[in-house]
């Protein structure tokens, strides 16, 4: 459950104390993180995760203070809706978001390829969106999270990202205070089919430079989610849906209604569909404690629809989210298949 906000307010000043208590033991820190790298694999694991915890908590801390600055100049919230004050708030995350994955990539030796045959969201010469951008987006983990964001939020495109999330994650305290001051929805588990109007009053109003992120499916692929949300489809008699979520191996079967939501609400938006690789095991803390890639390389693929190819028909949206979603999961596969073949060694010769 979910603690009152009030109650979650509490837990950005324990931060403070918690990011103290990290620098004062900081020295015996990194011996155990240096005697723990030697048992976990990868090189100096625990070390570099460390150092990353410690980063994130310090601009954690950051954020924290300046959005108090910004609620006590806001008239202690009163203005807080205002264009100037949401400008500063997005900037804010940028800088923050633009950071993390810089440090992310550095510390664990990432790699980030897009496609060759991928729309670019970024003005780098391949022609851009100028509308208002739905982008539906395979749930991976809280790690797709922060790469789509940054990445819609880049300094060359400026994208106002409206995002659809679990309400659990409102136990981030950055999370909770940025995202609560900006057009965001948060997801209760229990409510879920309550949100389609939510979602689209999120895209009802937006604009040339806002976009709108949706993950489908609702939470990330585990068999065990595969199972359960064919047996919903089977219960609800569709028979069609069943079929093909059943040959679908990497992805849960897309939940239609946000984004039917969404496409009514903004006709005039353009529609991009994402697909990436090697963030989908990090769901929780055991995950990436046990399995953060490391000198790796993060695949991600962008497909563009304008709004005027965008079916209109509800049905026919359902249909042609189904066939994007199984277009996305033949892209995985063979993403794999590749990847395992560059970096399989040569047979020896002679």
């Amino acid at each position: 459950m979910l603690p009152p906000r009030r109650v979650r307010r509490f837990t950005g000043p324990l931060l403070i104390g918690v990011l103290v208590a990290a620098v004062v033991s900081l020295p015996v820190l990194v011996i155990v993180a240096v005697v723990a790298s030697v048992w976990l694999p990868g090189r100096w694991y625990a070390l570099r995760l460390l150092f990353f915890a410690l980063v994130y908590l310090a601009l954690e801390v950051a954020a924290l203070v300046v959005a108090a600055a910004l609620w006590a100049l806001s008239g202690w919230g009163r203005r807080s809706d205002r264009p100037v004050y949401r400008r500063a708030h997005y900037t804010m995350l940028r800088m923050l978001l633009d950071v993390i994955m810089r440090v992310a990539q550095r510390l664990f030796s990432l790699r980030l390829v897009t496609d060759g045959e991928s729309w670019s969201p970024l003005d780098d010469g391949v022609p851009g969106s100028t509308n208002a951008m739905v982008v539906l987006s395979r749930h991976a983990g809280p790690g797709d999270s922060f790469l789509l964001v940054q990445t819609l939020m880049n300094r060359d495109h400026l994208r106002r990202p409206r995002i659809v999330l679990k309400d659990l994650l409102q136990l981030d305290p950055l999370i909770d205070v940025y995202l609560n001051r900006l057009p965001n929805h948060f997801v209760a588990a229990d409510r879920a089919r309550d949100s389609a109007e939510a979602i689209a009053e999120l895209a009802r109003g937006m604009g040339h430079e806002d976009a709108l992120l949706i993950f489908p499916e609702g939470a990330n692929f585990t068999p065990k989610r595969r199972f359960r949300a064919i047996q919903r489809l089977r219960e609800r008699g569709l028979v069609s849906a069943v079929r093909r979520a059943e040959a679908m191996r990497n992805l849960l079967p897309p939940r239609p209604a946000g984004v039917t939501a969404a496409l009514r609400a903004a006709p005039h938006a353009d529609v991009l569909f994402v697909a990436h690789t090697g963030l989908e095991h990090l769901s929780t803390v055991r995950d990436i404690w046990r399995g953060l890639p490391m000198d790796k390389t993060l695949y991600l693929r962008w497909w563009f629809v304008p709004a005027d190819e965008v079916p209109r028909d509800e049905a026919e949206q359902t249909d042609w989210l189904y066939r994007w979603w199984e277009t996305i999961d033949d892209w995985i596969d063979t993403t794999r298949l590749e990847e395992k073949m560059t970096s399989r060694p040569a047979a020896p010769t002679g």
